[in-house]
């Protein structure tokens, strides 16, 4: 069996197959070549598998990792693809990624108030086809009870003016 220094020794010196069983090499394959036939060359080129009785502890050093190793390949995975060190060096990169998650948070609040900024831009548009804007819309929805939030009040103004002009008609009564 070859020699194991350390568990990423025995990384390059075992495979896992996808039947669960453990390959190598053979042993003697590179010295003491004159003495041997031809044969016994060749048949030391083919891949074994590992003997039952070493099974259990190989397995364990193929399955040992080390966390903090593990830690940093997940961290520089989720940074592929930026520009240069930001990619590949660890420092750099781990500072990337901090702030990328720094600005996604800022972002996903940023999202929620321009979103409702064009639904309130769409209403308004809307509004002043009916000859109102957008504060006498509101108003008048609230005085008349209707209650519509601004997402579903631009989807009607934007898709379906009938229904809006409908809401607005409906706002102007009750309000009045």
């Amino acid at each position: 069996m070859p020699k194991v220094k350390t568990n990423s020794g025995a990384k390059k010196r075992f495979t896992l197959t996808g039947t669960g069983k453990i390959k190598r090499k053979h042993a003697y394959k590179s010295h003491i070549l004159t003495k041997k036939t031809k044969k016994q060359k060749r048949n030391l080129t083919h891949v074994a598998l590992v003997d039952q009785t070493n099974l259990r502890s190989v397995r364990e050093m193929l399955l040992l990792r080390v966390a903090s190793r593990n830690r940093r390949k997940k961290i520089m995975s989720l940074t592929r693809g930026n520009f240069g060190g930001r990619a590949n060096v660890w420092t750099v990169a781990k500072n990337t990624w901090e702030k990328g998650l720094q600005y996604a948070y800022r972002d996903r609040k940023n999202k929620k108030r321009t979103f409702r900024a064009l639904w309130i831009q769409r209403i308004n548009a809307a509004a002043r086809l009916e000859g109102l804007s957008y504060s006498q819309l509101m108003g008048y929805l609230k005085k008349a009870g209707i209650v519509i939030n601004r997402k579903a009040l631009a989807d009607l103004a934007m898709n379906q003016p009938a229904a809006f002009k409908a809401v607005v008609d409906q706002a102007k009564k009750k309000a009045a």
